[in-house]
């Protein structure tokens, strides 16, 4: 009877041991979750005077020609623009077009970026300072964010690479998968666009308050091919040729988002 009693005992500690190490790992999980934008970078996209365009890029979904089409093509395709070109293709060989072959040439094309790294640099370019002399006071003074003039905040590719534009759509997706957050090539900081937040100068001191625009740092490949529709007989099937692959970055702001720097001198 004892033992009985004694294994439901042990039974039971296990039991709340394993609780109790679930309970305390969850709470890690979320906090690494919130910490992803540090406590000093602000969201301004209420109080921007400016209002950004938002550049959120939709996946184009391949209709049923262009799945036809990429059947029996091992080839990963996620540009938008070459799936919208698939997409309104309109080819219909006759059933009874035996021994028929033909090959039409699409050009060559950018087909997909994978990302290698993403990084985020909090103070990617200093758009405002802010100053307070409290030299001579009697009190302590407070200091305040407020942009001074207009501010213009563009990213772009690290390096030239033909179908530049195509590139930075592609990119563009891939980074705003990776961070969640708001991303865009361009984007501006409004004149008068300012915080609540507050800074506390002492007497005989000089308060200096530094913003930033962050910026994602993406980095990874992008995977180049001659694409071709191939018509065999009554069968039309996407073929990809001379498939190459290069190394790009590109510099992306995060819309709507200041980092500051607060320094006493």
């Amino acid at each position: 009877m004892n033992r009985k009693w004694l294994g439901l005992l042990l039974f039971i500690c296990i039991l709340t041991w394993f609780a109790a190490g679930s309970a305390s790992a969850e709470p890690k999980k979320n906090e690494k979750e919130e910490g992803s934008i540090p406590s000093h970078v602000l969201n301004i996209s209420k109080d921007n005077t400016y209002p950004n365009s938002t550049d959120d890029q939709e996946l184009l979904e391949a209709e049923e020609i262009t799945k036809e089409l990429m059947e029996n093509t091992d080839v990963r395709i996620t540009n938008p623009q070459l799936i919208e070109m698939l997409n309104e293709t309109s080819l219909k060989p006759s059933p009874l077009a035996i021994g028929y072959r033909g090959d039409i040439f699409l050009g060559r094309w950018p087909l997909s970026y994978h990302s290698k790294e993403t990084n985020i640099n909090w103070e990617y370019q200093e758009i405002n300072t802010n100053e307070l002399n409290n030299h001579g006071g009697e009190k302590q003074e407070k200091l305040s964010y407020l942009q001074k003039e207009e501010k213009a905040v563009k990213g772009g590719l690290t390096s030239r690479i033909s179908h530049s534009d195509q590139m930075m759509k592609l990119i563009l997706l891939e980074a705003q998968k990776n961070t969640k957050l708001p991303l865009s090539f361009n984007t501006v900081i409004g004149k008068g666009t300012k915080q609540n937040n507050t800074y506390g100068i002492p007497t005989n001191k000089v308060g200096v308050l530094h913003a930033y625009a962050p910026a994602v740092n993406e980095k990874g490949e992008v995977a180049f091919g001659d694409v071709y529709i191939q018509l065999k007989g009554s069968k039309k099937t996407l073929s990809i040729k001379n498939v190459t692959r290069q190394g790009i970055g590109a510099w992306i702001p995060i819309q709507d988002h200041v980092s500051f720097s607060f320094e006493l001198k």
